[in-house]
């Protein structure tokens, strides 16, 4: 196995900045990189575009050695056009290739042409300062005369791992699962952990493709390739592309880690990279803390009760108190329901001005009554069944028609919540209910003939298109507003990946019971939290529906310092030493948040995978300069402390404050958490959080 061996110290040099760069290296080939790794990619007639070398420069590996000595390179990207099929090994003449600054990277766009059907394929490669990551997709630009339909579209296609096959393990879903080293990654598998038992060294392959039209195949060949794509069995992939027209891919990302190496530890460079590269809209300020009124008031909410909850909510730390289900008149209009609220939305900001807190709405996109004016001017905007009947889904409020997204509609949508934010002026929008597919089994896609796609795979294709181009335009036009795709929205059950957060801020991910104490929602909320937070953005996920009246308090108050801030619940129930304790406890949060990056890590600890009873769970939240928390759940468990081992900021100092007994924990250095720090359980308090504020001069980058 060939390996390099660098001449700078490594800690030192991951330390220092990392600038991109792009280099020509003789003809028709390129060498794309940072300090941290670099991709050398070549085009030749005889063996088309492909990747020489991927190479890792903390440890000196080049994770395409293997597969190099036997042989084996990737194809790249592939699809089939007109039922012609394409990859970047065959078939393609060299057109060009251009080097383009960004921000804080560089991009190198490989340009290729292909006869028949005429085509102008761009390859995009693009490699971001101080990130150990390679983002790639194709742009297909149709320059015949005639449509083309593309499918069995993969844009990313490597033979490349950190060792041999039988080195490799493989984790999946969102980098937290064991899966078989052979393994078809769909829905719910955004994020592939590729690691070598042995080193710790491993690749994080995340693909940015929307709900069900990702699939990732690792193992290719029963060895160590892989390939990022759309799907093309179950809900396959489907694209018509018209003359002149170009269709851009989605991205995937190839992310290089090296674990317990500090900040080249998975839990520093993953969710790093999504936030910072993928998700649209950075963290500089701390997350919004928001209250929803679906539980226990679902569509009975008014203006009455409202005037109940606003002042606690105020009181607690809450900043959008947000009116869910029974605030319209009808869905699909953004009417008032006067039964409810007799003065209108008037009635409604004046409570809520009267009590500091911002406005959040909860809006239907693609559900809409059959009363509404779009339905009625433009039924044929409805998607169809098989049989060509009109859909509709069972809804709180009744039966709705499900419009659909690729037709006139979508445009619609876009004027209605237009006029919603100019009207309204909400902080934040919940926008929810089935679009695509539904979560709860009902058949997806449309079959309408006349709308914007030529069959039911490819309206599949087009409805994701249109949420994310729905989305992108409410930013456009109304960038303050953070704007909320639920789960039932992107079609699956808890379901959250990077393609939402290119188009949404948040993500409703879940509605857990926790109206009582025996209900499973802390735990479930918790599972649901670990399993996610190793590649996707904690503060993105709003896990719904845990009660802040619900005890113990103290243990929904940790779960929501560990994701994005949410309650649900009767707040009338909040005894008054409940209301200091919130009130308290997230003034001293949000004190912490604005102060320390939090979102620059996330590092599950103890049996994290399914908390149970009889063991302890929980997690840590580190910024790469300043604080963090540690978060531990003790359950039912015999335990007196947690054995606490994670990679902290390197020389990092901190002193442990228990922020629920006020207990001064004493001094704690990143050699001991490398080491493993025993975290002490008070008798009276079974949950933990524990404030490390840092101290002295050891400072990260």
């Amino acid at each position: 196995m060939t390996r390099y061996f660098l001449l700078v110290p490594l800690i030192a040099s991951w330390l220092s900045a990392a600038p991109a760069y792009v280099r020509e290296d003789g003809l028709h080939r390129w060498r794309i990189g940072n300090d941290h790794l670099e991709r050398t990619i070549s085009f030749s007639e005889k063996d088309g575009l492909r990747t020489e070398a991927l190479l890792y420069k903390l440890t000196g590996r080049d994770f395409t050695s293997y597969s190099r000595e036997h042989q084996q390179f990737g194809d790249e990207f592939g699809f089939t056009a007109n039922d012609k099929k394409i990859s970047g090994r065959h078939a393609l003449t060299f057109g060009r290739a251009h080097v383009s600054d960004l921000s804080h990277g560089k991009q190198l766009t490989i340009e290729l042409t292909h006869s028949e059907p005429a085509l102008h394929i761009y390859v995009h490669y693009v490699v971001y300062d101080d990130h150990a990551a390679v983002r790639k997709w194709i742009s297909v630009e149709n320059t015949g005369s005639a449509e083309v339909y593309l499918k069995g579209f993969h844009f990313e296609a490597l033979f490349a791992g950190p060792g041999a096959p039988a080195d490799l393990q493989v984790t999946a879903g969102y980098g937290a699962l064991p899966q078989a080293r052979y393994f078809t990654g769909r829905v719910s598998d955004c994020c592939t952990f590729i690691r070598n038992a042995g080193t710790g060294e491993g690749m994080a392959v995340i693909n940015e493709a929307p709900g069900y039209l990702k699939r990732t195949e690792i193992g290719s060949g029963w060895t160590e390739g892989f390939q990022v794509m759309y799907d093309t069995d179950l809900f396959p992939f489907g694209r018509t592309v018209r003359p002149k027209e170009t269709f851009e891919s989605a991205r995937s990302s190839i992310i290089l880690f090296a674990d317990q190496r500090q900040f080249a530890d998975a839990g520093w460079s993953v969710p790093r990279y999504l936030t910072q590269v993928v998700a649209r809209r950075q963290p500089a300020a701390p997350p919004r803390w928001l209250y929803n009124t679906w539980e226990p008031f679902q569509r009975r909410i008014d203006q009455a009760t409202i005037a109940e909850l606003a002042p606690t909510a105020h009181a607690m730390g809450i900043d959008i108190f947000t009116i869910d289900d029974g605030w319209q008149a009808d869905y699909g209009s953004n009417k008032i329901e006067m039964s409810h609220f007799p003065q209108g939305m008037a009635g409604i900001r004046s409570l809520l001005d009267a009590n500091h807190l911002s406005l959040g709405l909860w809006v239907p996109l693609a559900a809409i009554s059959t009363k509404t004016a779009d339905y009625l001017a433009h039924p044929e905007w409805a998607c169809r069944q098989e049989n060509g009947a009109p859909k509709f889904t069972d809804t709180a409020s009744g039966q709705s028609a499900v419009m659909c997204l690729a037709s006139g509609y979508r445009e619609a949508a876009v004027a209605r919540f237009d006029e919603l934010i100019s009207s309204f002026h909400p902080a934040y929008i919940k926008v929810d209910l089935t679009t695509v597919f539904n979560a709860y089994g009902e058949q997806p896609g449309c079959y309408a003939k006349g709308h914007q796609h030529r069959d039911w795979a490819e309206s599949l294709t087009r409805i994701y298109e249109a949420l994310e181009y729905i989305g992108q335009q409410i930013y456009k036009r109304h960038p303050e507003v953070l704007i909320d795709y639920t789960f039932e929205l992107w079609g699956e059950k808890h379901l959250i990946d990077p393609a939402l957060l290119t188009a949404a801020d948040l993500d409703w991910l879940s509605n857990i019971a926790d109206e009582e104490s025996t209900d499973g929602g802390a735990r479930e909320a918790r599972m649901l939290l670990y399993q996610r937070a190793p590649s996707i953005p904690a503060e993105s996920m709003l896990i719904g529906n845990l009660h802040a009246a619900t005890t113990p308090i103290e243990e929904r108050f940790a779960i929501a310092i560990s994701s994005g801030p949410l309650f649900l619940g009767d707040l009338r129930k909040l005894t008054a030493a409940d209301k200091r304790f919130y009130a308290e406890k997230i003034a001293w949060f949000k004190a912490l948040r604005n102060r320390a990056a939090l979102s620059d890590s996330f590092f599950p600890l103890g049996e994290w995978r399914q908390p149970g009873g009889k063991s302890w769970d929980g997690l840590a939240r580190l910024s790469r300069n300043s604080d963090g928390i540690v978060v531990l759940f003790k359950n039912q468990s015999q335990e007196s402390s947690a054995h606490v081992q994670l990679p902290a900021p390197p020389q990092a100092e901190y002193r442990a404050r228990s922020i629920l007994t006020g207990a001064d924990l004493g001094s704690i250095s990143a050699a001991d958490l490398a080491k493993g720090w025993n975290v002490p359980f008070a008798a009276d308090h079974p949950t933990q959080i524990i404030e490390l504020r840092r101290v002295g001069s050891g400072t990260g980058r």
